[in-house]
């Protein structure tokens, strides 16, 4: 029996058996996998998103760290779930295409595209505002500090940052596994350490008013402010544990090792946020910090640490690198898995036989994050690449959803905890910040899916592995 398009499903069976010159080398544990978490999760949201979400909600951001939080949580133990159920590379991509079919997982597919695209292109602009200083020792014209929307004409350490990442990640996924655990330590201490010196000089009276901006409104120009319009975008500065998912192909014991990789990570970086945020807003008053693109150097300068101000900057220079190392090796992963299964073309598939890795994908995801973020603000970069990331935690929320009740039998190394309410949650809440995102970017995001849905119509509809195999049954 022909099946239509639109019921094609890759079975958990199928997703667990091998594929045959296409598979990628089991070389990561645990530790990997927290680092791999913890490097993508703490970057460019706490060390620069900060400020502007301190700028859209007032010490209110406190709050909208929390709804950002609490929304990705319950995403994390979703992802928890399936990942151990199921673990193959691809991510929500993946689960998508076991629970809801083959036209959900390229849209879900494409959504994770752009999330992890923009990320990458979003960090490589961030890291630039930290390494800015350094370029222009070495006597970098500032026409190439900065992309079109500063003035400038290209914003050239972006681009060098992003093509310097995608070439470790081509070297191997355990040596980059490597590197990015050492760069996460240097990253945490230089938090330490910003904490330590600040709450000395905290003082609760700059919590007051703590929402001046509301909870969620719209301000005299038409743009979306408030603890919401803050949340929507510092959700960007939360996920990243949806990386360590990616991973699933390549982690030695998948079924105990994702589970303490996406949940321990999730945890840490939540307690690091609500921390460094809070002694931020104690130590300088959100309305003054919040025009700064580095404003954690920005709050230690004004308490007269230069030194130290410019230790954590350097230690942002070294250390973001690390957001970038994550979400282009998810990205790269989340390309090959499409391309294996035939939606793209297979070629991009092909794994290095040296290397394990697959060479090509990492080198064009390099590329793609290069371009991006040598010419777009990192504001809309980050907001856009929030759209992406919602639309692909709904479907993680849905697929719990569905495999619970479709397949109820099968076996869970780690069940989602209330799993109905836990997974609606994860559901209504990314709806309810895509709602809060700025029009522009739903309007940007619709555009993209269109290109999307032009891209699967033309080329995955009929050269999909499954379509094919329905071709030669008939």
């Amino acid at each position: 029996m022909t099946l239509s398009f639109w019921t094609r499903r890759k079975s958990i069976d199928a997703m667990a058996a091998g594929h045959d010159g296409h598979q990628l080398k089991k070389t990561l544990s645990w530790p990997h996998l927290v680092a791999l978490g913890v490097g993508a999760i703490v970057g460019t949201g706490i060390y620069t998103l900060t400020g502007i979400g301190a700028g859209l909600a007032g010490p209110g951001v406190i709050l909208s760290f929390l709804i950002a939080g609490a929304v990705c949580a319950c995403a994390a133990l979703c992802y928890a779930e399936l990942s151990t159920m199921i673990p193959a590379s691809g991510s929500a991509y993946t689960y998508s295409y076991v629970a809801m079919g083959e036209p959900v997982a390229w849209f879900v597919g494409w959504s994770l595209i752009l999330e992890y695209t923009l990320v990458c292109a979003a960090v490589a602009v961030g890291w630039s505002a930290h390494a800015a200083g350094l370029f222009r020792m070495i006597g970098t014209p500032e026409i190439l500090l900065a992309g079109p929307h500063m003035g400038g004409l290209v914003n050239l350490p972006a681009v060098i940052i992003s093509f310097a990442v995608a070439g470790l990640l081509a070297l191997g996924t355990k040596e980059s596994a490597t590197v990015n655990m050492v760069l996460v330590a240097v990253k945490i201490v230089a938090l330490l350490i910003f904490v330590v010196l600040c709450l000395p000089s905290f003082d609760a009276s700059h919590f007051t008013p703590f929402m001046p901006n509301g909870f969620a409104t719209v301000n005299a120009e038409g743009a979306k402010v408030g603890v919401m319009a803050a949340a929507s975008l510092i959700f960007f500065a939360f996920y990243g544990f949806d990386a360590v998912s990616t991973a699933a192909e390549e982690t030695k014991n998948p079924k105990r090792d994702l589970t303490i990789g996406i949940v321990g990570s999730m945890v840490i970086c939540t307690a690091i946020y609500m921390v460094v945020a809070a002694v931020s807003i104690g130590a300088a008053r959100t309305e003054v910090f919040s025009k700064s693109e580095a404003p954690l150097v920005f709050i230690l300068e004004s308490l007269k640490h230069p030194r130290t101000a410019q230790l954590v900057a350097l230690a942002a220079v070294v250390a973001l690198p690390t957001v970038i190392l994550a979400f282009m090796y998810g990205q790269s992963r989340i390309f090959f898995v499409m391309a294996r299964d035939g939606l793209l073309p297979k070629t991009l598939a092909k794994v290095n036989a040296k290397t394990g890795t697959p060479v090509l994908m990492t080198l064009l995801t390099g590329a793609l994050s290069a371009l991006i973020s040598g010419w777009l603000s990192l504001k809309d970069i980050a907001e856009l690449a929030n759209a992406g990331t919602l639309a692909a935690f709904i479907s993680v929320g849905l697929s719990v959803i569905i495999l619970r009740i479709k397949d109820p039998g099968r076996q869970r190394m780690f069940s989602t905890p209330i799993w109905p309410v836990v997974a609606s949650g994860a559901i209504l809440g990314c709806l309810y910040l895509f709602y809060n995102l700025p029009t522009k970017t739903q309007v940007y995001f619709l555009y993209a899916h269109l290109i999307g849905v032009a891209v699967y119509v033309l080329f995955g509809l009929r050269n999909s592995v499954l379509a094919r195999a329905e071709k030669a049954s008939t």
